[in-house]
């Protein structure tokens, strides 16, 4: 017996078999967004990275490439589709550019905040939005929130619709935001997040609309003078996965990864939502900017026409369920 078994230890040695059982195989994911450390958008990427990691015991690594590390956020679309990048949290602007009908989430006071724009998209129409990123190779797994919108500029402060006539204002790619801007007679400039601080800095542009969180983490109070909260539009944050990575992973690992970017979520609505006000009263403690809050009436008025015009569009009918269900 102990020849056959030091025969048989001498057989698997050779052929290079090992007797000790194979660990668990990893799975190790890329993970793509364009915002600067510490913006709740990258918060949750470290808060999904976390999870992600205990949920599976280590079979489930991620690993993040914030700051555009992976191209801006078009180019991060296009890897997603190929499956060169596993996941994204995306913007509404870019994302529209595959799904034309998110960009009306962000037309003229569809919302009057987050929670009210977020609880519409948790319901039937952010799941018709779902199965449109589906059919372009994406995976919905979380509707982020990308916050209530505010202009600031470095020519006067913004009180009424005509005091934004002829400035030069950068906006995302997003076309609600661009006919938002012309329809206040300014100039939409779209312009690269990463590239904002030097555009502003170098008087490329006059001014830009962010909401708070992300005009405080980019540091763009350095190069502005005014905030004027304007409350002028919502955007979304969709955080999506490549259908062609969600493909190759088991019911196991999608149901982990699912339940992370959910918990992920949560996190990234609080801290948008929680930074809102904490910033309006820094702002205003802050002797280098000037913040007026400006009556919305005369900016609604001077915007509606956008809404007209966007309900004759292809997907007027989409625009039309969404203006019923925002007012």
């Amino acid at each position: 017996m102990r020849q056959a078994r030091d025969y048989l230890i001498a057989t698997v040695v050779a052929i290079g078999v090992s007797l000790i059982p194979a660990a668990h195989a990893q799975t190790r994911l890329s993970l793509g967004h364009g915002a600067a450390p510490g913006n709740p958008r990258s918060e949750a990427a470290l808060k999904f990275a976390t999870l992600l990691k205990e949920k599976s015991g280590g079979t489930l690594t991620v690993e993040i490439g914030g700051a555009a590390q992976h191209g801006d956020e078009v180019a991060m679309l296009a890897s997603l589709t190929t499956g060169k990048l596993d996941l994204s949290i995306n913007s509404q602007g870019p994302a529209g550019l595959l799904v034309p009908e998110i960009t009306a989430l962000g037309l003229p006071y569809a919302f009057s905040d987050s929670a009210s724009a977020l609880q519409t998209l948790d319901g039937p129409i952010g799941q018709e939005l779902a199965k449109k990123f589906e059919a372009k190779g994406m995976i919905l797994l979380a509707w982020m929130d990308n916050g209530i919108r505010q202009m600031t500029n470095n020519k006067r402060p913004i009180n009424a619709p005509g005091d934004i006539k002829g400035l030069r204002i950068r906006t995302t790619a997003d076309k609600s935001t661009m006919d938002l801007v012309r329809a206040l007679e300014a100039t939409p400039v779209p312009i690269n997040f990463s590239d904002l601080y030097t555009a502003l800095q170098q008087g490329y542009v006059d001014g830009q609309e962010n909401p708070l969180a992300n005009i405080h983490s980019a540091k763009l109070h350095e190069v502005q003078k005014y905030i004027s909260i304007t409350n002028h539009k919502f955007e979304a944050t969709p955080f999506l996965i490549s259908a062609e990575t969600w493909k190759r992973l088991s019911a196991d690992e999608r149901k982990i990864i699912k339940e992370s970017a959910e918990a992920a979520t949560v996190l990234q609505r609080k801290l948008m939502a929680d930074s809102a006000d904490k910033l309006l009263a820094e702002y205003k403690g802050m002797p280098s900017v000037k913040v007026n809050t400006v009556g919305i009436g005369a900016f609604k008025a001077a915007t509606q026409k956008v809404w007209d015009n966007w309900e004759l569009k292809p997907f007027g009918a989409f625009v039309r369920k969404l203006r019923a269900a925002s007012n």
